[in-house]
């Protein structure tokens, strides 16, 4: 149960109330609870006043405000075109309205195109908390979306993702096999690939978070990478079997994309 609701001007302000333990508070952005507490009453902190809805490029990186609408990311220019093909998977017209990067994140499971194609960029999130010994005073923090994702309600306790940061020349490519063309993925593969020719895999459409498969120099070994990933990637909507061929094919056809383009 939501006992307050706060909407702070400043990013002072959101730190101080979610630095707090009576009440709860915890944050919110785009309508959804970042870090989906559990029966227990808490207050929420709006981020929607903060202004962290800038997209720009600085050097080797290009950075997203977290509160940056996933429509707001399908209508940049500049971006690696299976980053947005991704976007556009991840929901519907309406929902991308409102969903933000860091709400998205937060709250994704393995299922999640959005989720899949970032953590193959190596994306890498900047977070802010006050610091306890020092009133007025913050910390900043930058974990890697790869660390962050199997320990998030932990790491993020008492903080906020300001921003989220992506390499500027990798480029992406995303396939996927699902049942129906609005459906999430029952596999997913997004190859990211960098001009040194480092390669990044990740694999998505099953569990409670993308899996990174590969992250090597070079592309080879591949599609080895994949099948073996996902040996025991089995559901109610999948066997292991069929998710580890699958994902085998489709990380060889993104690279092939990638090598084509």
């Amino acid at each position: 149960m939501i006992l307050e609701y706060h909407r702070p001007t400043d990013l002072e302000t959101a730190l101080a109330l979610l630095a707090r333990t009576e009440p709860l508070t915890v944050p919110l952005g785009g309508g959804t609870v970042l870090n989906r507490p559990s029966q227990a009453s808490f207050a929420v902190v709006d981020l929607q006043g903060l202004g962290l809805k800038e997209i720009r490029s600085s050097g080797s990186r290009v950075a997203l405000g977290a509160c940056v609408t996933l429509q707001m990311l399908l209508e940049a220019s500049g971006l690696p075109a299976g980053l947005q093909e991704a976007v556009g998977r991840e929901t519907t017209y309406n929902l991308r309205q409102v969903a933000t990067v860091a709400g998205s994140l937060v709250a994704a499971d393995g299922r999640s195109p959005f989720t899949t194609a970032l953590l193959a960029l190596d994306a890498e999130l900047e977070c802010q908390k006050m610091d306890s010994s020092t009133p007025g005073k913050s910390l900043v923090f930058n974990i890697s979306l790869g660390d962050l994702l199997p320990f998030r309600q932990e790491r993020l306790a008492g903080m906020l993702i300001t921003q989220v940061s992506l390499p500027a020349r990798a480029r992406l490519a995303y396939t996927a096999v699902t049942r129906t063309p609005s459906d999430w993925p029952l596999v997913c593969a997004a190859v990211a690939r960098w001009p040194s020719g480092r390669t990044r895999l990740a694999l998505g459409g099953w569990g409670k978070a993308p899996l990174l498969a590969m992250d090597g120099p070079e592309p080879g070994g591949l599609e080895t990478a994949a099948r073996q990933a996902y040996l025991q990637a089995a559901d109610e909507w999948a066997s292991a079997k069929y998710r580890s061929e699958m994902a085998a094919t489709l990380a060889v056809r993104g690279l092939q994309s990638l090598e084509n383009s």
